[in-house]
This record gives C-alpha cells, sequence and structure tokens, in this order.
C-alpha cells in the first residue's frame, strides 16, 4: 500500500488571491491558485487537455454558478477546481490534488 504524500511548493503569503502559479512536484505541473472569495486554495494539473499545453495557471479565476473555475488561456474552457472538469466539453478533465495549508505552507497531496 503506497504511503500518502504531502509536498510543500509554498507559502500561503505568496500566493495572490485569484491568480495562478505553477509548480513542479514528482515531475508534474501543477497549478495553484487562491479564491479570494472562498479564502481557499485549490491545486489542478497545469496540463490543458483542450490547447494541450502546460498553461492553466496563466487562467483567469472566476466563477460559474456555485464552481470555482480557472478559464484557460488558449480556447477559454472553463475548468472546475473542484473536480477538474470542463464545463464547455465534458469529455475534457484535469487531475485535482487535494492542498492543505500547515504552518502557513500550501502542501499538495501526491
Amino acid at each position: 500500500m503506497s504511503e500518502t504524500k504531502w509536498v510543500g511548493v509554498c507559502f500561503e503569503e505568496d500566493l495572490f488571491e485569484d491568480t495562478g502559479v505553477c509548480a513542479k512536484v514528482n515531475d508534474k505541473q501543477v497549478a495553484i491558485f487562491k479564491s479570494r472569495r472562498l479564502g481557499q486554495v485549490f491545486a489542478i494539473s497545469n496540463y490543458d487537455p483542450v490547447g494541450e499545453a502546460n498553461v492553466l495557471s496563466r487562467g483567469i479565476l472566476g466563477s460559474i454558478g456555485d464552481a470555482v473555475v480557472v478559464a484557460s488561456p488558449l480556447y477559454k474552457e472553463h475548468f472546475n477546481l473542484a473536480t477538474g472538469e470542463c464545463l464547455e466539453k465534458p469529455e475534457y478533465k484535469v487531475d485535482v490534488f487535494p492542498v492543505r495549508i500547515e504552518q502557513g505552507q500550501v502542501q499538495v497531496q501526491i
């Protein structure tokens, strides 16, 4: 059985609200976002499966209905930060990673 591993990526104070940053975690690019409205930190894959590029950390954060989303900077599809689902093209989905804050450090579960 594999052990759950939390990896520190940055400090919460380093995050700007409603703006993404990219971190490399175990050879994966992870996009980290802090929602101003919810005061919550999210982590998803940085890879946009529609545009086929690592760009989601540069997307625009917002909400559609109750969903907190990031709009890809390429073709503007919206990805739900909680589920990874693409709202416009449900056949596409990105990985979502659990996040926690420990002593001010943002940690992603791998």
